[in-house]
């Protein structure tokens, strides 16, 4: 398992919010998420832009990653939603991809608590969502252990073709 620096000697886990330096991995990563969860090919310009455009405007929202000996092992975007109902953000886990070598070692556990407790330090935020595909079920075990709860929502959209991002 890999730690944040427990005095153990194992390799430590470091926590950051992402630079745009980071780009291009993240929309790699993104591409690599959307085809293993929905087979779905992302347009590799698209995803490079997307990545960007949240990297440079902070308003939009804000990738995490985890890194491990140097690399990029993890990453999530946190995007806000304000509340008018509680007065408050409500911080979305969104794009949430852990290398497949690294999952079921505490990755995305230790990058939830990271966000719970800069979530918790903030005056204005007053909870936290993620969706999650149903058939996920290694996904939706691991946010139940964290202590999310499953929410009484289902989830419609209605996505403009032309600006799908993919194929």
């Amino acid at each position: 398992m890999m730690r944040r620096g427990d005095g153990s000697g194992e390799k430590r886990l470091h926590i950051r919010i992402a630079v745009p330096l980071d780009g291009d991995i993240i929309a790699a990563r993104n591409g690599e998420m959307a085809f293993e969860t929905e087979g779905h090919v992302l347009d590799s310009d698209t995803a490079r832009k997307g990545a960007m455009s949240v990297l440079e405007d902070p308003a939009k929202g804000w990738y995490l990653v985890a890194e491990h000996e140097g690399a990029i092992i993890g990453q999530c975007m946190i995007t806000l939603e304000w509340s008018d109902w509680r007065n408050g953000q409500i911080w979305w886990i969104q794009s949430v991809y852990i290398i497949p070598e690294c999952r079921r070692k505490g990755v995305f556990s230790e990058m939830y608590a990271w966000i719970d407790a800069e979530a918790r330090r903030q005056p204005d935020v007053v909870g936290l969502r993620l969706y999650v595909e149903h058939e996920n079920l290694a996904a939706r075990g691991a946010y139940r252990m964290l202590g999310m709860e499953e929410a009484p929502y289902v989830m419609y959209e209605a996505l403009f073709p032309e600006c799908r991002g993919g194929k």
